[in-house]
């Protein structure tokens, strides 16, 4: 299991033919990753839901999460400017590629009933979104705290210049993406 550093290293070699590059620094990289949680709802029936969500985000991604308030007022919610609505981390440097190491090689093959990440999850200007049902996929996630269950929303972001880019440098880094033969086209039969 090479770590993100490594498979770095040697990215050039291996993606130089299929796009050309003539020069190392032309390979796509990770810039950052940035976990994020909703709280709102939970927000208003238990106040320490987002004390909770920051102190187990911190151990999850080893950085203190920041509470993040609304944007603007929405009666129909209930939410007024500034009320907390979420937490975010935005991971670079080491602590980046520890997360990814850690997301791909230990979380995403611990996930109930996994067969591969969406290829739809790369976007077109070559960042991959992935959104995750439940936090307790991560080890650093005692058993023991399975009452408070939370979902995240990891965006992971390159500098690749389109999504081709993106998806061969995906593959290469070893994200388990959905093979093409499990997408299979349902055939709706018309009725007669």
């Amino acid at each position: 299991m090479e770590s993100l550093t490594q498979k770095q290293k040697n990215a050039f070699a291996v993606l130089k033919e299929k796009f050309g590059y003539k020069n190392a620094l032309q390979v796509p990289h990770v810039t950052k990753i940035v976990v994020s949680v909703g709280t709102g709802r939970g927000m208003k029936s238990d106040k320490n839901r987002n004390q909770l969500v920051v102190d187990r985000l911190g151990k999850i991604t080893g950085q203190k999460g920041s509470i993040r308030g609304a944007k603007k007022s929405i009666a129909t919610f209930k939410i007024r400017t500034g009320d907390p609505v979420g937490v975010m981390v935005t991971l670079r440097g080491a602590r980046m590629k520890s997360f990814f190491d850690k997301l791909v090689h230990i979380a995403l093959p611990r996930t109930k009933d996994f067969r591969g990440v969406n290829r739809s999850s790369v976007d077109e200007i070559g960042n991959m979104t992935l959104g995750i049902r439940e936090h307790t996929i991560f080890p650093e996630t005692p058993d023991e705290e399975i009452k408070d269950v939370f979902g995240l929303s990891i965006t992971v972001g390159t500098t690749a210049k389109n999504r081709a880019e993106a998806m061969a440098y995906f593959e290469y880094l070893g994200v388990p993406f959905k093979k093409e033969d499990e997408k299979k086209k349902k055939v709706v039969k018309k009725k007669k």
